[in-house]
């Protein structure tokens, strides 16, 4: 009896429950198919062909971009089909870089997890590639041809989630390759930087710069004071790779760590973000009190800045002109040790810890540079410091909590919260608020700019008047936002930005997560404020000390920046 709605996938009866594509059902049947140039978040490619199945007259179907019907019956493990998928997978291996035990990605590499799983122990054909040039011009990306095989997942990922579109696909048939327009080194491309192509490569083709070695060398010269800080983003994101929950609050095991690595201080840059709060907040009050430049945007995302500049330049003056909580916070802390090193020491290096990988970017901006050079000095990803964990044979769960260090050691939890979507806006509007009350900042979260949604809207009085507000995540989507703006169709106030899909907590440096685990990382940041005894920035009592202090008269030199030049 054939039942409503039910197909066969390997003899068991399974539900059709308006999935997209087989991959869908038989996922629900128990059975993981591999796949390469699928992606949840992506459309369907089908290129790769190593999720095809059988059908019951011997068919063969790609999963991914077949549709459920009912009354199908599907096979999933014949002789035939695994023959097949061995094939697709030494062809890719045979024009494949093979030094595996010195990838970066080794270990995490879907090719290699491949390999292992159907027991490819040779591979029958010569490698006609040869030798590709690796792109190495990039601070963020590395690039390397001689790994890619040509699943398209990143090409897609720049084009249809970014809309940044630095790579395609350039030539055809055996001579086919990803490249940049004109094969341009990455770093004169459009690239900004977002590292989403990295996260989505199922290889060691783009990677992230490593740059762990130079702060290596710099914590083992016994001249130089090294310093660090740690972007909210990576106490939620560091732990599901290191023994703890996903979205778990792993600041003070990261301190610990970091100690125990040689770091002479540890910082939070959820301080720095408090300046940055201040700032922004006094800077859209501005702008709406004297008919300043409407909307305002926010500048904490580098690689959100770059888009407006390669993309955008004729909205660079809407652009918030406070630089990000890392580059206000590494200059305040340069500032502050500036003639008084501790004994011994002849040297200050400062290394910002960041899920973003555009944050390498930002570093070697010539804008942040001062006459003693630039205010942080390395970038380092959520994953690199895991390799450094890793490498000093630190179990980190076991680790016994440390706290950050003085006398930046106080911070807020509307810092807390910048690397989740809708976490600046939030902070922003508790500045703004003249009610500081229990109440007020439960009401200000229920204005819509927390979720992972990818455009939330929220207005709120304000005076005489009601201010008008837009949160986006990717930069897909505030393309398009923009050109609402622009041709009159919506109107805001101000517009918060983060490049990547639910802020920085899915950040490229970040260890990669699906868009359903998100979430997790984003109530992580919320736990952590709804337990800060300080709620609102301006209750930081960190700021005034530091305005009154080493920033008087420096302000605009330390915490702003144009990118109008």
């Amino acid at each position: 009896m054939q039942l409503k709605n039910m197909m066969e996938v390997d003899g068991m009866p399974v539900l059709i429950e308006g999935e997209r594509n087989l991959l869908e059902v038989i996922s629900k049947a128990g059975v993981i198919l591999p796949v390469f140039c699928y992606h949840s978040d992506l459309s369907i490619y089908g290129a790769c062909r190593m999720c095809m199945v059988e059908d019951e007259r011997g068919r063969l179907m790609a999963a991914c971009s077949t549709q459920p019907q009912e009354g199908m019956k599907i096979k999933t493990n014949t002789g035939r089909i695994r023959r097949y998928r061995k094939n697709i997978l030494e062809l890719l291996l045979a024009e494949h870089c093979r030094d595996c035990t010195t990838c970066q990605n080794s270990g995490k590499c879907k090719l290699q997890d491949l390999a292992v799983q159907f027991g490819i122990g040779e591979v029958r054909f010569g490698n006609t590639r040869g030798n590709m040039h690796r792109d190495e011009s990039s601070p963020c990306i590395i690039r390397d041809p001689g790994k890619c095989i040509l699943c398209g997942d990143c090409v897609r990922e720049c084009n249809e989630i970014q809309h940044v579109g630095a790579i395609d696909f350039a030539h055809r048939g055996s001579k086919a390759i990803i490249s940049t327009a004109f094969d341009q080194p990455l770093s004169e491309s459009l690239c900004v930087g977002c590292g989403q192509c990295a996260a989505a490569c199922p290889t060691g083709a783009l990677i992230v710069r490593d740059d762990t070695r130079k702060v290596w060398d710099m914590i083992d010269d016994p001249n130089v004071f090294v310093t660090c800080e740690i972007a909210p983003a990576v106490r939620v994101g560091i732990g599901s790779e290191l023994g703890l929950a996903n979205g778990d609050n792993a600041i003070s095991r990261i301190v610990a760590a970091l100690h125990h690595m040689g770091f002479d201080q540890v910082y939070d840059t959820s301080t720095g973000a408090d300046l940055t709060v201040i700032e922004e907040a006094n800077e859209f009050v501005e702008r709406i009190e004297k008919g300043g430049v409407l909307p305002l945007f926010t500048s904490c995302c580098p690689a959100w800045v770059q888009f407006v500049e390669k993309k955008h330049p004729d909205l660079l003056e809407h652009v918030s002109t406070c630089r990000s909580p890392m580059s206000m916070f590494s200059a305040v802390i340069k500032e502050f040790y500036k003639g008084k090193l501790p004994e011994g020491k002849k040297r200050h290096y400062h290394v910002a810890i960041m899920p973003c990988t555009a944050k390498k970017f930002e570093a070697k901006r010539p804008e942040f540079l001062r006459e003693e050079g630039p205010g942080t000095d390395d970038v380092l990803t959520t994953q690199e410091v895991i390799r450094m964990i890793r490498e000093s044979g630190i179990v980190f769960n076991e680790l016994e909590p440390e706290s950050v260090d003085m006398p930046f050691g106080t911070m807020s939890g509307a810092g807390v919260i910048f690397g989740v979507t809708g976490g600046v806006t939030e902070a922003v509007l508790r500045k703004i608020a003249s009610d500081n009350s229990r109440s007020t900042l439960q009401q200000i979260s229920y204005t819509g700019v927390r979720g992972m949604e990818e455009v939330k809207e929220a207005r709120i009085p304000y005076g005489d008047r009601e201010v008008r507000i837009a949160v986006v995540s990717g930069l897909a989507n505030a393309d398009r936002l923009m050109e609402k703006v622009r041709s009159g169709e919506e109107h805001y106030d101000l517009i918060e930005v983060m490049a990547c899909p639910g802020g920085c907590i899915s950040g490229a440096g970040q260890p990669y997560i699906s868009h359903r685990h998100r979430a997790q990382r984003g109530e992580g940041l919320y736990r952590s404020d709804q337990v800060s005894t300080i709620k609102r920035s301006q209750d930081n009592p960190l700021m005034n000390e530091l305005y009154e202090g080493i920033m008087k008269g420096k302000v605009h030199e330390l915490l702003h920046v144009d990118y109008m030049k």
